[in-house]
């Protein structure tokens, strides 16, 4: 598939970072938009913003299913099984496709809490080395894990959030000989800020320290190449920027390291020879299927495969791009306090955090009026515009912030 979109900028688009607009030049095209409505479902109740929550459902998934899914179901014996696990092989290539990556070495999970749940017993362990490091503006789904791994002995070491994920210094401050691993979060869910993966990664290597690196809110709008990051671990979701819907997580593990990992949360799936059926022995299988577990799910993986794939055949570069324009017409029509969400596009994921204060409460009763969807968190109100979102639907909700 060929995607081509010529963007008609205006004077206030000029104003966007000259690093976004010379990615948009570089790849030339941003998607078109009439071509992003033929292939995602549209929103007919309003307009949506909330790509950081769920990606919109590509037109094809009910085919899909259908002729992937139910199909066999209805038709196959025993070549059922290996049918629907050709897809979870196709989920598992798309996504390594994406991050540019080997497809061996990536792990179908559920969701990033049940990889790193599964991930943190079964690190390889050092005597004095029980601390991970962490950030207070993680995801609480990813903390309540590391709560309960003190069960295993580890201790927690929390980036609060007074202190700038964005600089070295605090990491450096942070990781210690003490540490065994730390969980760096790509893009903050909460202010889309998106910190140094590869400056952090390389701290934690010159402190033999694992680093595990959460992309739930990047992958799919920034483009990501793991081997720029040098990370020991990627956890991600197919439900967000991905379009792909609950159920299809993926754990990516570099080689070098899983072999010394023995994960204790395992099934006939994670071992060597899942069909040996010796109740007595198990083995581990020799890459990262060892955390895969019991008998899989089929169909989150099939519907993700489809998306990652068109996602992937769009281009996460143009994706970006038209991500980053969109966010930045928006931008250009606000006070600069308002802005949670960092100015410069290099250190901010796809969604917008703006925090109208004293006026928060009539932002978003106008925004709920005109039917645009968006949510809030402390740190303010949440929006997040995809490739198959307009600037016309923009020019829309800048209408409700003009307060």
């Amino acid at each position: 598939m060929t995607c081509v979109l010529r963007l008609a900028l205006t004077a206030s688009d000029a104003m966007i970072s000259p690093v976004v607009m010379q990615t948009t030049i570089d790849c030339e095209t941003v998607l078109p938009e009439s071509l992003a409505s033929d292939l995602f479902e549209p929103f007919e109740a309003g307009i949506y913003m909330l790509n950081h929550s769920v990606g919109r459902c590509p037109k094809n998934t009910a085919q899909i299913i259908q002729d992937h899914y139910l199909t066999p179901w209805q038709q196959l014996g025993t070549e059922l099984w290996p049918t629907w696990l050709s897809h979870v092989e196709e989920f598992r290539r798309n996504i390594a496709g994406l991050l540019k990556v080997d497809w061996q070495d990536v792990c179908p999970q559920t969701n990033l809490s049940s990889a790193l749940s599964k991930l943190l017993p079964a690190l390889p362990r050092t005597p004095g080395r029980d601390v991970i490091v962490y950030s207070e503006q993680d995801f609480p789904s990813i903390g309540f894990v590391l709560q309960k791994a003190q069960r295993d002995g580890f201790k927690l070491r929390c980036i609060t959030a007074d202190h700038d994920p964005l600089d070295l210094q605090t990491w450096q401050d942070h990781l210690g000989n003490d540490c065994v691993c730390a969980l760096i979060t790509h893009v903050h869910s909460s202010t889309s800020m998106r910190v140094d993966v590869a400056g952090i990664c390389a701290l934690a290597r010159q402190s033999d320290i694992v680093s595990i690196v959460d992309i739930a809110q990047s992958a799919g709008v920034v483009p990501i190449d793991v081997n720029d990051w040098q990370a020991d671990f990627v956890l991600g979701s197919a439900v967000k920027w991905l379009c792909g819907g609950p159920g299809a997580g993926f754990l990516w593990a570099n080689p070098a390291l899983v072999t010394q990992c023995q994960p204790v949360d395992v099934g006939w799936f994670s071992h060597e020879d899942p069909f040996e059926f010796d109740i007595h022995h198990f083995r581990y299988a020799d890459g990262v299927l060892r955390f895969w577990g019991g008998t899989p799910s089929v169909l989150p993986y099939l519907v993700a495969a489809n998306s990652i794939k068109i996602i992937d055949e769009i281009g996460p570069e143009a994706i970006h791009a038209h991500n980053q324009i969109l966010n930045q017409r928006i931008i250009n029509h606000l006070p600069e306090s308002v802005v949670i969400t960092p100015q410069d596009t290099q250190n901010r994921g796809g969604t917008l955090v703006l925090n109208f204060a004293g006026q928060q409460s009539s932002v978003m009763e106008k925004l709920a009026q005109e039917k645009i969807q968006f949510d809030a968190r402390p740190t303010g109100l949440r929006l997040s515009p995809h490739v198959y979102n307009t600037t016309e639907e923009i020019d829309e909700v800048i209408a409700c912030l003009n307060v």
